[in-house]
C-alpha cells in the first residue's frame, strides 16, 4: 500500500548562497544567473516518490538576512526537515548556517537536515578549505557538494532529505 506524505521543507542560509536558485533546479529543471533577492517567503512545491512513498514537499524558500534575527519564527514553524545552504566561496556563510541551524533547532526541534555546501561549479574561487569541511562532517552534520549551475547534486539532496523524513 502507498503512502502519500506532506512535508514542510524550509531552505535556509545567508542571503545569496543560491537558496532560490537550488529551488529553480529542482523543481523546474533551469538555472537562472540573474540574481533576483527573495523577499519574504517563496513557496513551491514538488513531488518525489521514494519506493511506496509519495513525498509532496512545500519547499519554503526563505529570504537571506545579514542577521539570523530578523527570520520569522512563523517561517520556521511547522518545518519537517530543512536544507541549510552554505556559499562555498564565502566561508563567512558557515557562521550563518550554524546560528539558523541553531534557531531551526529551538523553534522546531530535532528534525532532519542536510547541509548543501553550494558553488561547488565556482571551485577556483572556493573560500572554504578541505579542513572547515571536515570540521562540518564532524558536527554530525551531512553535506552535499551542490551547484544549482550545473545541478550537481540538486535532486541528490532533496531525495536524501525526503528518505531522512519517511525513516
Amino acid at each position: 500500500m502507498s503512502r502519500i506524505l506532506q512535508k514542510k521543507v524550509c531552505l535556509l542560509g545567508a542571503f545569496a548562497v543560491g537558496k532560490t536558485s537550488l529551488v529553480s533546479r529542482f523543481v523546474n529543471g533551469i538555472f537562472s544567473d540573474k540574481y533576483l533577492s527573495t523577499m519574504g517567503v517563496k513557496i513551491d512545491r514538488k513531488s518525489l516518490q521514494l519506493d511506496d512513498v509519495t513525498v509532496n514537499m512545500m519547499l519554503w524558500d526563505v529570504h537571506g538576512e545579514e542577521s539570523v534575527k530578523k527570520v520569522p519564527a512563523a517561517y520556521m514553524r511547522g518545518s519537517a526537515a530543512y536544507l541549510l545552504v552554505i556559499d562555498g566561496t564565502r566561508s563567512a556563510t558557515v557562521d550563518t548556517a550554524r546560528e539558523l541551524h541553531a534557531r531551526m533547532r529551538a523553534e522546531v526541534g530535532d528534525v532532519p537536515f542536510v547541509v548543501l555546501l553550494n558553488k561547488v561549479d565556482l571551485k577556483d574561487e572556493w573560500e572554504l578549505s578541505d579542513a572547515d569541511v571536515a570540521t562540518i562532517r564532524e558536527e554530525g552534520w551531512e553535506c552535499l557538494m551542490t551547484s544549482a549551475c550545473t545541478g550537481e547534486n540538486v535532486e541528490a539532496a532533496f531525495i536524501r532529505l525526503a528518505d531522512q523524513m519517511i525513516a
